[in-house]
């Protein structure tokens, strides 16, 4: 099964997972050492920039569990809010990876697609990595990737909600018409069998938090989504048979003794 390719770099997962809400800090490290995901992410805010004592120990366990980190901006609500805390975070985890997430609701958490074209094309130009954290909306991704994005990360649902995919026709059309762009679902899945679905329609990835760290078993939890994407995408690789309407005999009926055209006979 083929690697994750974003900007250029390969991973061997395509599980991204996040580390907020776990119930301790053994049980996130043993979430993650079982899943093995692409990269881990985290907020610049629970990590501490000034890294006071919790937060010191928190950026302690961040590099011992070895996993590439990817910054985000949760919580920013404007423009420069967003690229300012991108920066810190590259300065405080030395990466060029920024998950950029711009809330434009606060009931919903939507992403305000308007501020953050705008905040994506100001850090491709700084040099960062983007992965927006956006809609499914067609027109928005494509405006995204016209600011220099190259890979996306559409919801599913709401965070936070476990919902599923609530709209499958809209994910469907954006991997269709956006073929060649890696894209990767983040935020609204709650159960494995929902993202082996994604990955069978040809999604290159998932990251998930909610549903694994707030689960009765995150250290299970997470290796079932690890293996359901890989499932999922061997699955879209074995190019599945096409759904249809009409019955269809999967036994061959040349050679039968009884068979005619309008059925058995007696």
């Amino acid at each position: 099964m083929s690697d994750l390719t974003l900007y250029a770099q390969t991973f061997p997962s395509r599980l991204l997972l996040g580390t907020a809400a776990y119930p301790s800090p053994d049980i996130l490290r043993g979430a993650v050492d079982a899943a093995k995901p692409a990269m881990i992410t985290v907020s610049l805010r629970r990590a501490g920039a000034v890294r006071e004592a919790d937060g010191w120990e928190f950026w302690q366990l961040l590099q011992a569990m070895g996993r590439p980190i990817l910054p985000n901006t949760a919580g920013c609500l404007s423009v420069q809010e967003a690229v300012a805390t991108a920066h810190m975070a590259r300065e405080v985890f030395e990466t060029e990876w920024i998950k950029l997430e711009l809330i434009g609701d606060d009931s919903t958490l939507q992403p305000d697609v308007f501020q953050l074209v705008e905040a994506a094309g100001i850090l491709i130009r700084d040099g960062f990595k983007v992965l927006p954290y956006c809609t499914e909306d067609l027109i928005a991704c494509r405006r995204l990737l016209d600011a220099g994005c190259e890979a996306l990360m559409p919801w599913a649902a709401p965070i936070g909600t476990g919902l599923g995919v609530v709209h499958e026709y809209a994910l469907r059309v954006l991997r269709e018409r956006l073929p060649d762009t890696p894209l990767i679902i983040d935020a609204g899945l709650g159960l494995p069998s929902q993202a082996a679905q994604v990955m069978e329609w040809g999604y290159d990835g998932v990251l998930i938090n909610t549903a694994v760290a707030r689960s009765g078993d995150p250290v299970n939890m997470s290796v079932s989504f690890s293996q359901a994407v890989d499932s999922g995408r061997r699955a879209y690789l074995s190019a599945p048979v096409a759904a249809c309407a009409q019955a269809r005999a999967s036994t061959p009926t040349v050679g039968q003794p009884f068979w005619h055209s309008s059925g058995y006979t007696e």
